[in-house]
C-alpha cells in the first residue's frame, strides 16, 4: 500500500461511471494520488443508502462498468473498496427468499433477528443500552414465511443485519474478500464494523466479540493480499483500540479539532491528540456521511472526557452553520449530544481559501495517509435544497460531470490545493521520519526528514499565518503566508 494522498469518491458523482473516473485520474488529476478509494459501486450504486445497502456485494452495477473497469482503476495505483460487513439490502436474494420462506429458507441463519440474540426476552436497561446510530432502536418488524420477525436493522429499515456470528454470513464476506482481492483492490474498508456483532446485556458495539471478529476478519484478509482499513465512529479510545488490529484505522478526531483550533486559536486539544494518535491512521477532513464531532468529544453522558468539551463541541457546530449561511446540519449520536455535521469543508470554513488552504495543508502534514474527498478536492460547496429534500448528507454529495471538474479545476483554490497534494505525493521528506517540534499555545510545528529532505511546518491558528520550508535535490525553497 502506497502511502501517499488517496482520492474517496463515488464514481457516479465523479465523472459519472468507473471508466470516466479513470479517464480523470490518468488525464487532468495524473500523478496527483497514490490511491483511490470507490466508494460503493455495486448493484445498486443508489439504494435506500447510496450503495451501503448493497443488493448484489458480488457484483458491479452495470450502470457504473464492470470489475475490469475496477482492475483499470488499480494500474499504477491502490484501490479502496468498501466491505459492508454489517447488512445487505431487503432486497437482496437471500433475504427475499427468507421473506417468502421463512425459516425453511436456507439463508435463514444469515439473518438477525431479535430472539436470535434475546431469546428469553429482553429488559428495558437491555435495551436502551443497545448504541445505534440514529434515534430509536434498531428493530423493524417484518413478516418471514408468513411469521410477523423483529428483524435486527441497526441502520435503516432497508438494510438487515447480518448473523456474523453464523458460518453461512460468514461464508458469503468471505466470498466477497474474494471477489475484491481477485480484481486488483488493495485494501479493504470495513463498514459499519463496530455495530457487526450483537451481545444480550453490552451496548451490541465494539465489544469484546466484535473485536475477535475483527480480528478473524482481517486476518482472512490479510491471507487475500488485502490490507484493512477500519471505520469507528466513536469516543476516541475505540480508534486508539482497534489501530492496534488492524493495518489502518480513520481518524476522525483530527478535523473537529483542527476547525476548532482555526475557529479559536486553541491549538492545545489538536496537540494533545497528535501526541497520542496511532500511526497507522487513514487521515480525512470531510467525508461522504460528513464532519465528524463525536471522535473529539466527550463519552455518553461525559462520562468520558474528551479532546473537546461538550461545550466547545456545541460552539464547533454553531461556527460551522454562521459560516454556512446556516445551511449546515448536525445529527445526533447515540448518547444524544452531536454526531456529526454534514457540510462541505469549504463551505465549514465560511470559504475562505486561505483558512481552508491551511486546514489541507496541515492535513497532508500529519502521518499516515491523507484521503481526499472528492468535494473537498474542488472546493465544493453545499448543494442547495438537499438537506430539504430529506437526507442531509446529500449537502455534501454533489455530482459533477467529466467537463464540470475541468472548469472547476481551473478555480485558483483548486490549484493551489492540487499544488499541495502533488508536493505531499512527490516529496522525499514524507518517505521519512515525522516529527512534531514544541510551539507556544495556538501554534504547531511538524517536520518531515528523510536522506537529506526536509519539510517543515510552523502555523499560527490565531492569525492563519505559516511557514512551509522545503528542502531536497533543489535545495532550499521557503513559502510564507502571513
Amino acid at each position: 500500500m502506497r502511502r501517499q494522498v488517496q482520492l474517496i469518491a463515488y464514481a457516479d458523482r465523479l465523472g459519472g461511471s468507473l471508466p470516466a473516473l479513470g479517464r480523470l485520474l490518468d488525464g487532468p488529476l495524473a500523478g496527483l494520488f497514490g490511491g483511490v478509494h470507490v466508494l460503493p459501486f455495486f448493484d445498486p450504486y443508489d439504494g435506500a443508502d447510496a450503495g451501503f445497502d448493497p443488493v448484489d456485494h458480488l457484483a458491479v452495477d452495470p450502470r457504473l462498468g464492470d470489475w475490469a473497469d475496477v482492475r483499470r482503476l488499480g494500474r499504477g495505483r491502490d484501490v479502496v473498496a468498501d466491505l459492508i460487513v454489517n447488512h445487505v439490502s431487503d432486497r437482496a436474494r437471500p433475504f427475499r427468499d427468507v421473506v417468502e420462506r421463512g425459516d425453511r429458507s436456507p439463508y435463514a441463519p444469515m439473518f438477525l433477528t431479535y430472539d436470535r440474540v434475546f431469546p428469553g426476552g429482553a429488559t428495558e436497561e437491555e435495551l436502551v443500552r443497545i448504541t445505534r446510530p440514529r434515534p430509536g432502536l434498531p428493530f423493524t418488524p417484518m413478516v418471514l414465511g408468513g411469521r410477523r420477525r423483529l428483524v435486527w436493522t441497526t441502520f435503516t429499515s432497508h438494510q438487515v443485519d447480518l448473523d456474523v456470528g453464523q458460518p453461512a454470513a460468514r461464508r458469503y464476506l468471505g466470498e466477497v474478500l474474494r471477489r475484491l482481492a481477485g480484481n486488483g483492490v488493495a485494501m479493504v474498508r470495513l463498514d459499519a464494523v463496530g455495530y457487526a456483532v450483537k451481545t444480550a446485556g453490552s451496548s451490541c458495539f465494539l465489544t469484546p466479540g466484535t473485536m475477535a471478529f475483527i480480528d478473524d476478519l482481517t486476518g482472512q484478509a490479510r491471507r487475500l493480499g488485502l490490507e484493512v482499513l477500519a471505520e469507528v465512529h466513536a469516543h476516541r479510545r475505540f480508534a486508539l483500540a482497534t489501530a492496534r488490529r488492524v493495518d489502518h484505522v480513520y481518524d476522525f478526531v483530527s478535523a473537529p479539532l483542527l476547525l476548532h483550533a482555526l475557529f479559536t486559536g486553541d491549538s492545545g486539544p489538536l496537540r494533545d491528540w497528535l501526541v497520542r494518535r496511532p500511526g497507522n491512521c487513514v487521515t480525512v477532513i470531510d467525508t461522504h456521511d460528513g464532519i465528524s464531532l463525536i471522535d473529539a468529544g466527550p463519552g455518553p453522558g461525559d462520562a468520558e472526557p474528551g479532546l473537546l468539551s461538550a461545550p466547545q463541541v456545541a460552539e464547533l457546530v454553531r461556527t460551522i452553520d454562521r459560516n454556512s449561511a446556516g445551511a449546515s446540519r448536525a445529527s445526533a449520536g447515540p448518547g444524544g449530544g452531536p454526531y456529526q455535521v454534514s457540510c462541505t469543508a469549504y463551505d465549514a470554513l465560511g470559504g475562505d481559501d486561505r483558512r481552508y488552504l491551511l486546514a489541507r495543508l496541515v492535513q497532508l502534514f500529519l502521518p499516515g495517509i491523507p484521503q481526499v474527498y472528492y468535494v473537498g478536492l474542488l472546493a465544493g460547496r453545499n448543494v442547495a435544497g438537499a438537506a430539504r429534500a430529506g437526507d442531509p448528507r446529500e449537502l455534501n454529495r454533489r455530482s459533477y460531470t467529466e467537463a464540470e471538474v475541468i472548469e472547476e479545476l481551473r478555480r485558483p483554490v483548486v490549484r493551489a490545493l492540487i499544488r499541495l497534494i502533488r508536493l505531499r505525493t512527490t516529496h522525499p521528506a514524507f518517505g521519512g521520519a515525522f516529527r512534531l517540534g514544541a510551539a507556544p499555545t495556538g501554534e504547531l510545528r511538524m517536520a518531515w526528514q528523510a536522506e537529506g529532505a526536509h519539510a517543515d511546518l510552523w502555523v499560527n491558528f490565531g492569525t492563519a499565518a505559516h511557514r512551509l520550508t522545503l528542502t531536497g535535490a533543489g535545495g532550499t525553497e521557503v513559502r510564507t503566508e502571513a
